[in-house]
């Protein structure tokens, strides 16, 4: 089963905030707390708020073991974006672009499938035991 919590209207480029999302996907939902709480970038606190909501979600309204859960999606969608006005050269006007984002995080309590390392790592390690 799945639960999901979506952080709309985030005032952080996309792009940035994608760097972390890709980090915490796949991972055990207390490693990936983990690892958005001693990241050192300016997109942690809102993905570690949307991720500690699903989490909430998963056991509050599913009845879904913490222990259990892993991060099945973490997705970073654009949003709308501010026009800002700055002075350019010879007198023009250039506009800048603050952007914002959409954060969705999905966690599931499914059996995470293994990911090439790991299915790899299995592989070796079964054949040593056959040899």
């Amino acid at each position: 089963m799945e639960a999901r919590a979506v952080a709309k209207w985030i005032r952080i480029s996309p792009l940035k905030a994608r760097l972390l999302t890709k980090e915490i996907q796949g991972k055990p939902v207390d490693e990936a707390l983990k690892l958005t709480r001693f990241a050192r970038v300016k997109a942690a606190t809102p993905v570690r708020k949307c991720l500690e909501s699903a989490i909430a979600n998963a056991e509050h309204n599913y009845g879904m073991d913490v222990d259990a859960l892993w991060v099945k999606e973490a997705r970073v969608d654009k949003g709308p974006f501010l026009k800002r006005l700055r002075p350019g050269s010879r007198g023009k006007v250039s506009i800048r672009k603050r952007r914002m984002s959409h954060i969705t995080v999905v966690v599931s309590d499914d059996p995470r499938p293994l990911t090439t390392r790991e299915q790899k790592e299995s592989g070796a390690s079964s054949q040593q035991k056959e040899g």
